[in-house]
Order: C-alpha cells, then structure tokens, then sequence
C-alpha cells in the first residue's frame, strides 16, 4: 500500500513526520534509487527500495527488541556528531538499524527500550495512552510529606504544571533520601526538574520499569531481547494492534 514518504520514515523510527519533511528537503531520501525531495511523494515500501541516508527502511527490514540497562556516560541517540558514546554501542551485534524509545539524559541509568518499530515506538511515548515510567532518585537533604505532597499534586515547570506523581519515601538518613517516583509524562529532564521544582538536588537517578518492564536479571550495561508476549503487552499499551 502506498503512503506518504514522512509517514513511512516516521513509522521506521528514525524521525518524527516534521523532522522527515525536512530530511525529504534536504534529498537524503531515495526511492528506488532516486532521489526524492517532494512532500507529496508516495510509495510502498513493501514493494519498493527506500532508503534514508543510503540505508534501506520499510518492509524488508524485521522488527526487533531490545531491554537495556543503560549506564551512566552514554547518551540516549543512535549517532552523535561530537563522537561521544551512545547507547547504541553497548548493543553492537545488532544490525537493525535501531533507536531508542525516549531518552534518558547523560548522567540517569536505567530502563532504555531499543527497537527499529516506529509505530510502537510513538504509540509508547504518545501522551494519549500515559505509558508510565519509575524512577529511584537519591535526593540531598531529608525529604518532608510536605515537600513530597508537591510532587504528588503537581509542580509548576518552566513548560506547565506537571501530572501528579505517585511518589514514596523508600529511605532516609545521613543527609540522603531515596524517593521512588512513578510517572507518565516524558518530557526534557522532568525527574530533575520536579525535585528542583521542590528546592532538592538529585545526586542520582535510575529508572527502574517502564511500560510493565523492569531490570530484574539485566545488569548494568547489559540488555536483552524481549519475548513475544511482552511485546504484545507493549503494543496494547500502546493503543495499536499488531
């Protein structure tokens, strides 16, 4: 079937249906071998070479899925122009041209989900299905429920208030408190923020589940492939069917 050519790039994952307008623009794009830099162009990329950057997307490539425990030093992108580290590297038997689902910032370890599915990749960071994320924070100072009790009913950011959080004091003691946070927003650094929101400095940050999975028996820098069924349980939280 054919569709348009930002849709078909959006779906592989490798930019939102925007950015792929711009990447048409700026002839990174083939069809069949041809250069292609109208908006309008379909194709069907089941029955057609399309490729981005000289790589091909669409039909012929298999979905795959991975759970990564992601340490801290490695940035969540596939590539990045100044030769830092990416997450990508912890992962190099994999030939899928492959991306993460969201991202966690330089210095917060945790649960990172790898895939090249675009369409579940969106589906689990639409705002629409509230796909929640936990985090384990170590926060300088010891924590008040009045100071937690902000967090719980929302916090005013720089970009809006925020959704409330089901927050718990997990342990406290010599200037330290450990707070789990469960969360379903993903915007830009929203963990340090809301806890700066509060007047407290996170020393630490690892996310702990996201979208029903968690880390038990992948170690640090370590991942795994998903099985069948938790894919599937992905992709109703996601909205779609598969």
């Amino acid at each position: 079937m054919e569709e348009r050519l930002q849709k078909i790039i959006s779906r592989a994952g490798i930019a939102s249906r925007r950015a792929a307008e711009k990447i048409i623009l700026e002839g990174r794009v083939t069809v069949e071998g041809e250069a292609v830099t109208e908006l309008g162009r379909k194709c069907d990329p089941d029955r057609q070479v399309v490729c981005v950057d000289g790589r091909r997307i669409g039909g012929a490539e298999r979905h795959v899925y991975f759970l990564l425990n992601k340490p801290k030093g490695y940035l969540s992108t596939a590539s990045d122009e100044h030769g830092r580290r990416t997450v990508l590297e912890l992962l190099p038997e994999v030939e899928e041209r492959v991306y993460p689902v969201g991202r966690l910032d330089n210095n917060t370890e945790g649960l990172l989900l790898i895939t090249n599915d675009g369409a579940l990749m969106n589906g689990l960071l639409h705002p629409r299905y509230e796909v929640e994320k936990t985090y384990v924070a170590k926060v300088a100072g010891n924590l008040s429920e009045e100071l937690l009790d902000r967090l719980r009913h929302g916090v005013l950011l720089e970009d809006g208030m925020t959704a409330p959080a089901k927050v718990r004091l997990l342990e406290q003691g010599a200037g330290i408190s450990r707070v789990e946070l469960r969360i379903h927003e993903g915007r830009n650094r929203q963990v340090r923020r809301m806890f700066s929101a509060i007047g407290c400095e996170v020393k630490a940050l690892k996310r702990m589940a996201f979208a029903g999975l968690d880390l038990k028996g992948v170690g640090r820098g370590k991942h795994r492939e998903l099985t069948a069924e938790e894919v599937a349980g992905l992709y109703e939280l996601a909205g779609i069917g598969k």
